[in-house]
């Protein structure tokens, strides 16, 4: 199998910047490799092993330290198991799965039973919320509930201003090497500006095959069979999955949805501020 990565020394960069922000996190923390069918998974443990589990899923072209870096204070309640996804620029293998089949959500239960987990609760941000959903699917049998940031694979928004905003940037960027434009593409994506994502996906943007296949959405048949409690903030200013679009379709099709925020000031990627209100939702305490 081709690498993902387009050269070695690509891949130690994005790897040292992996480690770079693990290390800035002062965290006390464990590896754990799990083999599954589908490749070795890449698993940051953290908190008191007395702890209920709690699993963290990033976003696309991210890594299991941001997941960590978003909510900070889940290890104080929680054994947090933080994966670094399939096919993204980390320390996960390489194996790209498809999103319009089972695959991400056996890859889930698969971890899940070889971790020895139950009454598992699962947090996702965009690409990892998708995942979440693709897990309940496939069983959510040992899944107690859920709590989906703007995820994906339930609404899309515009893919003409998905080019112009998001594509168009990322190619002049990834042409002429400009930090301009990873700006310029990361103030449509981000609410705050984030240092470590301007030196990361540049990184990745350059030295990492994305993949940019279409981002399929959930049935109404599928979703009517999740049980599985479901917590969803949604983000109104998010071109990539609108918020009210997100909201009104969840209300519809989620028989098992507990609750449905709107960040009214939000983008795709919320702000530290927002991620600490989302951090004390999944902690037991209202948003």
């Amino acid at each position: 199998m081709d690498s993902l990565y387009k050269s070695l020394e690509g891949k130690s960069e994005i790897l040292g910047l992996y480690d770079q922000k693990l290390e800035e996190l002062n965290i006390d923390y464990t590896y754990q490799t799990v083999n599954t069918k589908f490749g070795e998974t890449n698993v940051i443990v953290t908190g008191n092993p007395g702890n209920p589990p709690i699993l963290l899923l990033h976003g696309s072209n991210g890594c299991a330290p941001i997941a960590l870096e978003t909510y900070p204070n889940l290890s104080k309640e929680f054994r947090v198991y933080a994966m670094d996804v399939l096919a993204q620029p980390n320390k996960s293998a390489e194996t790209r799965l498809s999103m319009k089949d089972e695959s991400y959500g056996e890859w889930v239960n698969e971890l899940i039973d070889q971790l020895k987990l139950e009454n598992v609760i699962l947090a996702g941000f965009s690409f990892g919320g998708l995942i979440i959903l693709k897990t309940l699917e496939f069983n959510e049998s040992k899944i107690k509930e859920v709590y989906l940031s703007a995820p994906a694979y339930i609404v899309n928004g515009n893919p003409i201003k998905a080019i112009f905003k998001f594509f168009i940037p990322m190619k002049r960027f990834m042409k002429t090497k400009k930090e301009k434009y990873v700006e310029k593409f990361l103030k449509e994506v981000f609410t705050d500006r984030d240092e470590f994502a301007i030196q990361f996906l540049s990184k990745v943007f350059l030295h990492f095959k994305m993949d940019f296949t279409p981002v399929p959405v959930i049935s109404s048949q599928k979703a009517l069979a999740i049980q599985t409690p479901i917590t969803l903030i949604a983000a109104k200013n998010d071109v990539m999955f609108p918020g009210e679009k997100m909201l009104k379709r969840a209300k519809k099709i989620f028989p098992s949805l507990k609750q449905g925020s709107l960040l009214k000031n939000s983008k795709h990627v919320q702000s530290k501020s927002d991620n600490l209100k989302i951090e004390e939702l999944i902690l037991g305490r209202k948003l």
